[in-house]
Order: C-alpha cells, then structure tokens, then sequence
C-alpha cells in the first residue's frame, strides 16, 4: 500500500494527490501523521479553498494545484525540501541553542518539541511558525511575518493558511494540555506566544 511504502521506506519527501484510488489524499495523509512527520505536498485538480484549508489542518506542508508546469512543480518540492533540512541541522558553525520559554521547549536542532516534558510531533511548517513566535514572546507576529519564516519567498501562500497551521499547533498542544492557551489571536493584527 502507498501508506506502507511511505513508512517502511520513507523517502524525503512525498507528492499525494486528493483523489487517489481505494484511499484518498486526505485520509493517507491522516493516517500518515500519526507516524511520521514526512514533508508533503498535494498535487491536485481540485480548486476550491476549503480543500486546501483542509489539507493543511491535517498536515500537508504545501498545496500545488493541477494543470501546473513541471518547473512550478520543482520550485515548490524545492522549497519544502530547505525548510525540512533547516529544520533538521542547525547551522554549519554549530548547534543553535533549543529555544524555552516556561514549560515550552523547541531544538531547532532536531527539530523537535516538547511542552512540559512530553514530546509534541510537529510538522516542518507547524514548528518554523512555532519557533519565530517563542523566540520573542510577547512579541506580536503578522500572517506575513509568520508567511515570511515558513515558506520560501517564491512561494504565494495564502494567508489565511497561516490560521490552519496555528489552529492545528493549538490542538496538538491540546491533547498533551486542555488548558494550553499560550499562542494568541490578535484579530486583525496577528499572533503572540505569551510564556506559561
């Protein structure tokens, strides 16, 4: 099965498309994220936002809709493949320190992430957003701030993607806390994570 191949031998990185046979996109792609934290892209002839709103809260890293030309193809598989290793490796003079703030801990250098002890599985985009929000907190972020520190500058995300990726930090967090409210809507204006 596709999902057996994706994480018996994970490649870097995996293009799905929402309608696949037997099993869609969509549900490989739940299904992949109880596991795994591979970078993905949808690749699809659906145009309607909600599909892309979607796809993000279940955790795709980029959307890229059908027909596209196979150079747009390779600058999207590109970019997604730089955030995921600068994610992966500090930088080549030496280790970044893991960033905390009160019962937050992030390693940029493992790329991982924990909140008061236990360990919270985050995706490529999800822990960029996370990581420029904790490393001023109190601080308020713009969509186009938070836009600017996950995605490539070739790349148009809308910024209303920047909500799916917030909403789905916040209920990740939520099942370690029900009580996790560190990352604040400022309708209008942003977000800011306020230390707990």
């Amino acid at each position: 099965t596709a999902l057996g191949a994706l994480t018996d031998s994970p490649p870097d990185l995996a293009i799905l498309d929402v309608k696949m046979p037997k099993m869609d996109g969509m549900e490989l792609l739940k299904r992949l994220r109880q596991t795994s934290e591979l970078p993905v892209i949808f690749l699809t002839s659906k145009d309607e936002e909600i599909d892309e709103v979607i796809g993000f809260n279940i955790g795709a890293d980029d959307f890229v809709r059908k027909p596209c030309s196979n150079r747009l193809l390779s600058e999207r598989v590109k970019a997604v493949l730089r955030r995921a290793r600068a994610s992966d490796s500090g930088p080549e003079d030496g280790d970044v320190k893991p960033i905390v703030r009160g019962r937050l801990t992030l390693d940029p250098n493992r790329h991982s992430c924990s909140w008061d002890g236990h360990p919270v599985r985050l995706t490529v985009t999800e822990f960029l957003i996370l990581q420029a929000l904790a490393q001023r907190p109190g601080y308020v972020k713009s969509r186009d701030n938070l836009m600017d520190a996950a995605y490539d500058d070739q790349i148009y995300v809308d910024d209303r993607t920047i909500d799916s990726h917030i909403k789905r930090l916040r209920k990740k967090f939520r099942e370690s806390d029900k009580e996790f409210d560190s990352i604040e809507t400022l309708y209008g204006v942003g977000y800011r994570y306020n230390e707990s």
